[in-house]
């Protein structure tokens, strides 16, 4: 099996979303959060989306995108490999929002072909409300060539800096229930029968069925937040990290993190997340907080 060089640069046709506090109410309840910031609907500010939020309106953009570019026998052997979100705004209720993606790198690495797709999304005036470069790994997929890159890639993006790693500075455990997974996939509305279907994952060469990269990474975002002093979700411009490994339910994840440090795009905290056994599961994982109120 192979994917072809000449998928870089297809484009999906934009996708319309209604956001509701229903939507992001669920979400956040998914992920066990109780801050009123994501419940109480009599704020004068109204409720905040979770920074992760934007994964449940781009998921029916990114399967358009995998249908018009890869066949089911190459899409059934993709996991998601990296994730870097830039935040323009928090997606409010109300919020008409419209969603397009592209494939923006093709690339062969060791265990298969290392797909990059880019989604876009804006408000009803055309603003930028988000930003995120999706990548998935085939496995034991080629790839035509060497790395094949759309040309307005590198600048069309903020400069990615070092990830240094360092010493925890602050640990946590998460339980990880075992119908985290169902709950999370009618929250979110992100449907994945990998992640629910036994016999699917059983299909896919999968132990058990694993939970969503995408939950395991809210989780830890939820609680770099809060560790991170005087933050909310609000103050989030940008969330990266890869992904390195499965969190199987029932289990736990340890994640741990350190300080703000300051960097060229705000303040920066690191972390990672480790599966029930201490292996790897996110690793080179940054949330990026505002330096100021202004900047939120």
């Amino acid at each position: 099996m192979k994917i072809s060089a000449a998928i870089v640069g297809r484009t999906t046709s934009p996708k319309r979303h209604e956001i509701d506090a229903r939507w992001l109410m669920a979400y956040a309840a998914a992920l066990g959060e109780t801050s009123a910031e994501y419940f109480d609907t009599t704020r004068p500010d109204g409720i905040t989306a979770h920074p992760l939020f934007p994964v449940c309106y781009e998921w029916p953009v990114a399967l358009e995108l995998r249908a018009a570019t890869l066949g089911d026998a190459i899409a059934i052997r993709g996991v998601h490999a990296t994730h870097d979100l830039t935040l323009h705004r928090l997606p409010t209720p109300g919020d008409h929002l419209l969603t397009t993606a592209r494939i923006v790198t093709v690339e062969p690495r060791s265990p298969g072909a290392y797909v990059l797709s880019r989604f876009e999304t804006v408000d009803g005036q055309g603003r930028p409300v988000s930003t995120t470069d999706y990548g998935s790994l085939y496995r034991g997929v080629d790839c035509d060539g060497g790395a094949h890159r759309q040309k307005d890639e590198v600048s069309t993006r903020p400069t990615r800096e070092p990830n240094e790693t360092s010493s925890a500075d602050w640990s946590t455990t998460v339980g990880i229930a075992p119908t985290l997974a169902h709950v999370y996939t009618e929250c979110a509305r992100i449907w994945n029968p990998i992640h629910t279907d036994r016999a699917v994952a059983h299909a896919s060469g999968l132990p058990e069925i694993i939970l969503h990269g995408t939950a395991t990474l809210a989780l830890a975002v939820s609680a770099v937040i809060r560790h991170a002093p005087a933050a909310s979700a609000r103050a989030v411009k940008r969330i990266t990290c890869r992904f390195s490994g499965m969190v199987r339910l029932p289990s736990a994840i340890t994640v741990q993190g350190g300080k703000p440090s300051e960097r060229g795009d705000g303040n920066a905290i690191r972390f990672e997340v480790l599966d029930v056994e201490g292996r790897p599961a996110v690793t080179q994982g940054a949330v990026v907080l505002a330096r100021s109120t202004q900047e939120t």
